[in-house]
């Protein structure tokens, strides 16, 4: 194990193998967070406090969500120090949807399983096909608090966009994170990739949709399927956005998705890209590394003569916005790094759980990479 990753991790990745989850979580919690512990006192009790990303509650339905058939499995919640946890949904601002536009509660079932999803349908009548965004939340957000956090509903009514919005649910995922890390959802045809992209089918079977432009973007463990998609599905989405996330098959296991979190060096997968990607990441990301992004743009590969870079500020935030052009082998890839950024989706609304409403507009700089000519 390499020298920087913090000594108390290998009595983690010992817990991991002994299938000791719950203790491997306090442990990492406890340290993480300044506070000593001893293995072998670590609490087995669930972890009340700041996690990886996002919020624990789920939004209140009609009915009970319908058991998938996985069953109920522990998850490490990754947490991260001095983040405040989120709101409840009770003092979350209501999503205000403008008259003639929709925001519909609807759900997917197919041989891989079953989730609900949000889809926003704008107030514009279509004039013909329209582009629809699959945007992933991370780890215990819901499409409400993602759709918030993002304005991408918003946005979306801007440019006359379908917006749609998966949920996770907790029979798959204690702490609702998609499940980047397990080969069984590494693949197509199988797990939470087929789930998603039979959504995405659906939605294109039910409204008038451009099969040519359908992109799908993620934050974090959201941001990792996104990637998982664009290398598996290359021929449903034509583009991903990945924001403060990890390259599609760095990791097999919670105690090697834990590594990569944290030191940003890869054991395998690397950067392979399908579609056009757009990256996102803080500079200041302690939860995911943004080695994790530059990874993800294949900074270090690409040559000089492909990449144009520019610097600016937005909001008070410095970034660097690094271009590469597309070549007959590779895609277009565009990275953004943030300055000052944490783990939080940047330009966005802060009334949403871990997003930063200082820098660039991630969400329409995304649509903009998604839809129009790149500049």
């Amino acid at each position: 194990m390499p020298r920087s990753i913090p000594s108390f991790m290998d009595d983690a990745r010992r817990l991991v193998a002994a299938n000791r989850l719950l203790d491997a979580t306090a442990l990492i919690q406890a340290r993480l967070g300044g506070s000593p512990t001893d293995t072998a006192a670590a609490s087995p009790q669930p972890f009340q406090g700041p996690t990886i990303e996002l919020r624990a509650e789920r939004v209140e339905r009609g009915q009970q969500e319908a058991p998938t058939d996985a069953p109920p499995r522990s998850r490490p919640r990754f947490p991260r120090p001095g983040v405040a946890t989120a709101r409840s949904n009770s003092n979350r601002p209501t999503l205000m949807v403008p008259t003639g536009a929709e925001f519909l509660h609807l759900k997917h079932e197919g041989p891989s399983g079953a989730r609900r999803y949000r889809l926003y349908v704008p107030s514009t009548l279509a004039s013909g096909p329209r582009p629809l965004i699959v945007m992933l939340h991370g780890c215990t957000q819901d499409p409400e608090d993602f759709a918030l956090g993002t304005r991408m509903n918003q946005l979306a009514e801007e440019r006359n966009v379908l917006v749609a919005y998966p949920e996770q649910v907790r029979a798959a995922n204690p702490s609702l994170c998609w499940n980047w890390f397990e080969p069984a959802h590494q693949r197509r045809d199988a797990g939470e990739p087929a789930i998603i992209a039979g959504i995405t089918e659906d939605i294109a079977r039910r409204h008038s949709v451009d099969r040519t432009r359908i992109f799908v973007a993620g934050l974090s463990a959201g941001g990792a399927m996104a990637a998982v998609l664009g290398a598996t599905y290359a021929d449903v989405f034509t583009g991903v956005g990945i924001h403060s996330g990890l390259p599609y098959g760095s990791a097999a296991n919670v105690a090697s998705a834990l590594s990569v979190m944290r030191s940003g060096r890869q054991s395998g997968g690397g950067s392979r890209r399908r579609v056009r990607t757009i990256v996102f990441h803080g500079a200041r990301d302690t939860t995911v590394h943004p080695a994790n992004g530059e990874c993800l743009a294949g900074l270090q590969q690409v040559g000089t003569n492909r990449t144009t870079t520019q610097g600016g500020s937005v909001n008070g935030r410095d970034y660097i916005r690094s271009v590469m052009a597309a070549t007959h082998e590779e895609p277009d890839v565009e990275h953004w790094r943030v300055e000052g950024l944490g783990h939080a989706w940047s330009g966005g609304d802060a009334n949403g759980s871990y997003a930063d409403a200082a820098g660039p507009d991630a969400s329409r700089e995304m649509l903009r990479f998604f839809l129009d000519e790149l500049q």
